[in-house]
């Protein structure tokens, strides 16, 4: 780094990406910020300069051994292999540059004490990750998927055998049905829909739950979807519809007889259920042109709503407590998804075509189901320039680290 690029750093402050500490720091303190900033979006530490951008200059002699094998060698774990420089500033005086990646082996800790404290990066500072944090870090750096987790409160019996056996004898036609209550276990467990715990057995995992319990929500607070329909273009209290859709992911359908392919659907899927309900908000029937026929015309097509609803729904991440949200403007209508984008997957990646399985589980069911295909190309081949058809305008992507947010402009 160039004297000027570093000084130019440092009148900026510290920030999420930077963190100024004096060589004398002691090393666990130094690794900590380094833990804080491999666990979220990599950032540098100036090593010899103030809290108030004040350099000073390291001191300590042989630094750069002493980063490599007593900070990073000892007290962060997984290792970390960080980049390291140090930059002249006048006679005597350098700033050590430690410069760390945004890791790929989340979460990373500070070990000491006998202790593996976990450190994320908020601001200026560095804290201790809360509970939903820990967990979306190992989600993150795959080694837990929440959807696996066990549903406090649920049982094999909240579990809809008839949908499940639907799924096994309709969907992949597999001619092996269980008939005993340990053959139903068995093959729910099989799938992870259903899950042993340390203080109890049989519970149902938040993929089963979500797939195959009737009402969700009784269980999940955070599932289903709000939709909420203003008159207006802004957000107001008078809203004139406030909906929540709870129901499973996955429908229930019956032969119409026990021999033949004629079935009967019992209970739409959750997906079909909202664009029902939506129909009266985003669509309008007209006279055709021969003057008898009537035709429903939508704001927005269905194969968009459908798709983003899917991908909020099985790509979400599920240790956020907010409930997916529709917002129904005069002008628009937002989609949003609750969780950030997973590991590094950005928008344009998204628009590549690159996938990143954050729910496994509820992937294979939507793609066993029709719901979604293999190829991750969604946004891409299909919302895209189905509104750019319909109506010229892109959508709009909104993406923070707590949300997906998706905007679409209303046909005028």
């Amino acid at each position: 780094m160039k004297k000027t690029g570093l000084f130019e750093i440092i009148a900026n402050g510290e920030n999420s990406g930077v963190e100024f500490k004096r060589d004398s720091a002691t090393p666990e303190k130094i690794a900590r910020e380094c833990v804080a900033f491999a666990n979220l979006k990599g950032g540098m530490v100036l090593l010899g300069v103030e809290d108030d951008g004040t350099i000073t200059g390291i001191k300590r002699p042989n630094c750069e051994e002493w980063v490599m094998d007593t900070v990073f060698g000892n007290y962060i774990h997984p290792r970390i292999i960080p980049y390291y420089e140090e930059v002249l500033i006048e006679k005597n005086c350098r700033v050590g540059i430690i410069r760390i990646s945004t890791g790929t082996a989340k979460p990373y800790v500070l070990r000491h004490k006998q202790r593996e404290d976990i450190y994320i990066r908020a601001g200026s500072t560095s804290q201790l990750a809360s509970r939903e944090q820990q967990l979306r870090l190992l989600q993150s750096g795959g080694l837990l998927h929440i959807e696996m987790l066990p549903v406090s409160g649920s049982s094999i019996e909240d579990i809809d055998l008839r949908r499940f056996k639907d799924y096994l004898a309709r969907i992949i036609a597999d001619n092996v049905i269980p008939d005993s209550s340990a053959g139903w276990l068995e093959r729910l467990k099989s799938l992870d829909l259903i899950v042993d715990t340390e203080f109890a057995k049989n519970v149902g995992s938040i993929a089963g739950i979500l797939l195959f319990s009737k009402k969700p929500g009784r269980f999940l607070p955070n599932s289903g979807l709000r939709i909420t329909v203003y008159q207006g273009r802004d957000k107001d209290y008078d809203a004139t519809t406030d909906e929540l859709i709870d129901s499973s992911l996955v429908e229930l359908k019956i032969p119409v007889q026990e021999i033949g392919r004629n079935y009967e659907t019992l209970d739409p899927n959750f997906f079909s259920k909202t664009l029902t309900f939506l129909q009266a908000f985003i669509s309008h029937e007209k006279i055709s042109e021969d003057g008898i026929s009537r035709k429903r015309y939508w704001d927005y097509p269905q194969e968009v709503i459908r798709e983003l609803l899917v991908n909020a729904t099985v790509h979400r991440d599920w240790t956020n407590a907010n409930i997916n949200r529709i917002e129904i403007y005069s002008d628009r209508m937002e989609v949003t998804s609750f969780g950030g984008l997973p590991n590094t997957l950005t928008l344009d990646k998204i628009k590549a075509g690159q996938q990143y399985p954050r729910n496994p589980i509820l992937i294979r069911f939507s793609r066993d189901y029709g719901y979604m295909d293999d190829r991750g190309m969604g946004i891409r081949r299909k919302v895209i320039p189905l509104m750019l058809e319909h109506n010229k305008h892109e959508p709009v992507f909104d993406i923070t680290a707590d949300y997906f947010k998706v905007i679409l402009k209303k046909l005028s």
